[in-house]
């Protein structure tokens, strides 16, 4: 595992046990025998599981890319090197975007984790009357219509 692989998976583990306040390990097994005690707990712990595929995914490439860039002449990157290479980027996006999902669930005042409409940037509250008293649009006494000459129906 390469040293950014485990600031990552490191930092997000610490994260993880202290807003649960107890170990990654004891946490997985409570949340196996007790699924919807703490929607967060499960949420989260899915969530992390999903990263931990992503970061061997993403070792996985790297050690492709490796082996690749080891047999590939200095000065010529190959196409077969370059998908290699798109791999790993492509990896690192999925390991970092799920990186994101698990620290927004891990942070209770992040968007959307404060009630309905919160995503929105909406405060859940009791909701309010309009700002101004509507009323609906007078209506016009319509004029009777008038056959206009030349016109057909």
């Amino acid at each position: 595992m390469s040293d950014d692989a485990d600031d990552v998976m490191g930092v997000i583990t610490q994260q993880i046990e202290t807003r649960f306040q107890m170990p990654l390990a004891d946490l997985r097994r409570a949340v196996a025998s007790a699924p919807h005690a703490n929607n967060d707990a499960t949420v989260v712990v899915k969530w992390y599981g999903m990263l931990a595929e992503a970061q061997e995914v993403l070792e996985k490439a790297e050690e492709a890319l490796g082996a690749a860039l080891e047999r590939a002449p200095a000065d010529v990157l190959d196409e077969p090197v370059m998908k290699l290479a798109q791999q790993v980027n492509t990896a690192v996006a999925v390991r970092d975007g799920r990186a994101m999902v698990v620290r927004h669930y891990l942070d209770p005042n992040s968007p959307g984790r404060k009630g309905p409409g919160a995503w929105r940037g909406v405060e859940a509250g009791p909701r309010r009357s309009p700002a101004l008293q509507t009323a609906p649009a007078p209506s016009r006494a319509h004029a009777p219509s008038v056959p206009v000459r030349g016109a057909s129906r």
